[in-house]
């Protein structure tokens, strides 16, 4: 059983605030129709522009996908002038979910914004 949209795995409130460590991975998952918009409003606090190209290549890359599967996972660096974070992504073979993972978020209010999106979406 999949845990509901937006938790988080790796992330827990106690790590943003109390000195948690800022290295690790936040993960959790989406509906897979809501990861473009996840991945541009992530980019955005990265200060990455993403565009159509980076669009087409992540939906090409994650077609193969299993998150059952941890080599089966596709990874994509978003390198922005804020922060260089790598998105890891894999569908749910079974359902319209998309786990993701995304490395790199280190300052605090990435790291919350980052937690926010995968709440929301």
């Amino acid at each position: 059983m999949r845990p509901p949209p937006g938790s988080i795995t790796a992330c827990h409130p106690g790590d943003l605030t109390d000195g948690g460590d800022t290295t690790d991975p936040i993960g959790g998952w989406i509906w897979g129709r809501n990861l473009r918009a996840f991945l541009e409003l992530l980019s955005l606090y990265a200060g990455y522009e993403f565009d159509g190209t980076d669009w087409r290549t992540i939906e090409a890359g994650v077609q193969d996908t299993d998150d059952d599967s941890p080599d089966r996972w596709y990874a994509y660096p978003l390198v922005g002038v804020n922060a260089t974070l790598e998105v890891s992504l894999a569908r749910a073979v079974s359902g319209e979910e998309m786990s993701v993972r995304v490395a790199g978020a280190e300052a605090l209010e990435l790291r919350l914004r980052t937690d926010t999106l995968l709440s929301a979406l």
